[in-house]
């Protein structure tokens, strides 16, 4: 019965808990036995578990057999409260089973698209809250997302077990409060358990069951896709009307595609065989479709029958575009290898539809992709997931945003490498990406900031007291400035506690140039940068300083440079390995240690007369890496 289904996602902040909430869930409905259980269940991937942070959506189907509860209208003044501060109604019981479907998200806003995309797929959230750290930057942009989707909201306070949130309780509570107009709000440890089922009460309570009308034909929204090599593209999907068995044929009706439902199931959270698939049920379709083009994130499947009466079928209303913010080529180490990497693409495109790619060449590098991420840890992910996933070497080009140039003709031309550059006496102006920029600190750390926003080229808007100890800061920023080492150095001089959210806002004059970086004289195309002019000096040493962190030693010395137009604005050296080729020798005349040592002088002048260095994948991603 669709009244017994709850479908719901966990939203928050990066390091707020979602996973470790999600895992006492687990363990509270016996989804995972507790012999298999660990942490971090629902986070799949080696990445996410290595770095603590949940980089891909994951929905799993619960069972819980509980007691229903209902506000009993005569006691609702009573309240009780446990040792966390956790204040719930007294409540009546009446036994009952549910279904939850739960889709865990991310919390890095260069994931935000996940939670975009989970929230459409469900009918609640809880909006988790760090009691240590309250309301950040993060969490009033999932919290709009939400309210774009009406979608009802349980605010729960975790962490409630450390010493500060006792002090913070309070404080906390009236920013919730402010925000959402919200008095019932949890509050729990997840670590430990304690409140953890009193926020599974309050999902069955507060979120409503899926509306659904079982007499209409199948529409059934795609929110997540993955690939097999067996059963094909698999598709993820909220079931909103009709139903869907194994083996019937289903038609995308977007892409216009008919296939057939191989496999129909749940997510357990592994993937579990069933007979159908019915309203208001979240589970996944096997297709046996290959061609990763055919099966997109919101589109519509329904039934092929259908499709052939002629029935009047609406798609389901998708999901935007996501916007790339952040652009590199990707090129394969070796020539031969770019079917390869084409292939790894395509899959990897299955789980992550956030990012974009499309063909391009180049004349030293050869053939590969210009590749649009949402972010620079989104960009440090996928390429994580193709060395890691898919075997894949890579050379990959330095990031950098789109730009538009107008040339002498009134043309308006987005590039977004060195490479794309048009010369000097074609371009009439340049234009770079603006964001608005919205952040949250306590106020202690607000003249700091101010200082970094400074730096940063940012333009004040607005700012608003949140309460007597917090402030939000609006301002207007080139994206550029933004995605470089902006949050490393927020949480750095706000000693973590200030977080931030962006958005893309418009485009504006800049004064651009190009900088080539050579090693050992030989110029490397893939690291060209576009700077601004009047940071190109600061951008250089920098980068070229990073350069000689990871670049490995050779047998000869190596000289970094950063050039604008052919003149040398910064420099760097790395000193040749050194070896002591008289050491066997045990005495004798010092001219057998001199001939030794004029024989190795020799050498590696010729080495250095014929060097030439080719930079490891490793060393691409450790100059990206921020400090």
């Amino acid at each position: 019965m669709s009244s017994n289904i709850r479908n719901f996602c966990i939203i928050a902040h990066i390091d707020h808990g979602k996973s470790t909430l999600a895992d006492r869930f687990l363990e509270l409905t016996n989804t995972i036995p507790a012999s298999k259980m660990h942490e971090q269940y629902l986070d799949m991937m080696d990445l996410e578990r290595e770095r603590g942070i949940t980089i891909k959506m994951q929905p799993v189907r619960m069972l819980y057999e509980h007691s229903d509860q209902r506000f009993n209208p005569h006691q609702s003044a009573l309240s009780s409260q446990n040792s966390l501060g956790i204040r719930n109604s007294k409540l009546e019981i009446e036994g009952s089973k549910y279904i939850l479907n739960l889709i865990d998200t991310p919390g890095h806003m260069d994931f935000n698209y996940e939670v975009e995309r989970s929230l459409a797929a469900v009918e609640g959230a809880i909006l988790l809250i760090d009691a240590t750290k309250g309301i950040q930057a993060q969490t009033l942009a999932n919290l709009r997302l939400a309210r774009e989707q009406n979608l009802t909201l349980i605010p729960v306070l975790n962490k409630m077990d450390m010493p500060a949130a006792q002090i913070n309780e309070q404080k906390i509570r009236r920013e919730i409060e402010n925000l959402l107009e919200e008095k019932n709000i949890l509050a729990i440890s997840a670590k430990s358990g304690q409140g953890a089922k009193e926020v599974l009460d309050e999902i069955i309570k507060r979120i409503p069951a899926p509306v659904i009308n079982e007499t209409k034909p199948l529409r059934a929204l795609i929110f997540d896709s993955s690939y097999d090599s067996y059963k094909g593209i698999i598709a993820y999907v909220r079931v909103f009307e009709g139903s869907i068995k194994k083996g019937e044929k289903i038609s995308l009706l977007n892409v216009k595609k008919d296939a057939e439902a191989i496999e129909v199931g749940y997510f357990t959270p592994e993937l579990s065989p069933q007979n159908e698939l019915k309203a208001g049920e979240i589970g996944y379709i096997a297709t046996g479709l290959k061609d990763s083009k055919l099966v997109r994130v919101g589109d519509t499947i329904t039934k092929l029958k259908v499709k052939n009466e002629k029935l009047k079928i609406e798609p389901l209303h998708g999901y935007r575009e996501p916007r790339p913010l952040v652009f590199a080529n990707i090129f394969p180490s070796e020539l031969k290898s770019f079917p390869q990497l084409h292939d790894s693409l395509s899959k990897l495109h299955l789980s992550d539809s956030s990012f974009h790619y499309e063909t391009t060449s180049h004349p030293v590098l050869g053939r590969g992709f210009k590749v649009g991420f949402l972010g620079m840890l989104h960009l440090e992910i996928i390429f994580e997931r193709l060395k890691r996933e898919y075997d894949t070497k890579i050379i990959l080009t330095s990031p950098t945003v789109v730009y538009k140039v107008i040339d002498q003709k009134n043309r308006e031309i987005e590039i977004f490498s060195a490479q794309d550059l048009l010369s000097p006496e074609h371009v009439k102006e340049i234009k770079e990406p603006w964001v608005s920029l919205e952040i949250l600190t306590p106020t202690q750390y607000s003249s700091k900031i101010y200082e970094l926003l400074k730096q940063a080229r940012a333009e004040f808007i607005e700012t608003k007291n949140l309460t007597n100890e917090d402030v939000f800061l609006k301002y207007k920023a080139p994206l550029a400035e933004i995605i470089e080492n902006f949050l490393d150095n927020l949480k750095s001089i706000s000693q973590g506690y200030a977080s931030f959210s962006y958005k893309l806002e418009e485009y504006r004059p800049i004064d651009l140039v190009k900088i080539e970086f050579a090693i050992v004289g030989e110029v490397k195309p893939s690291l060209s940068r576009l700077v601004p002019r009047q940071k190109a000096d600061r951008i250089a040493r920098d980068f070229l300083s990073r350069l000689k962190d990871n670049l490995p030693s050779q047998q000869f010395p190596q000289a970094l440079q950063a050039k604008i137009g052919g003149k040398v604005i910064a420099r760097e050296d790395i000193r040749a390995m050194r070896k002591d080729v008289t050491a066997p020798l045990y005495g004798g005349d010092y001219t057998r240690k001199k001939k030794l040592l004029q024989k190795q002088h020799k050498g590696k002048k010729r080495l250095l007369r014929d060097a030439h260095v080719d930079i490891p994948e490793e060393v691409y991603l450790g100059i990206l890496k921020r400090k």
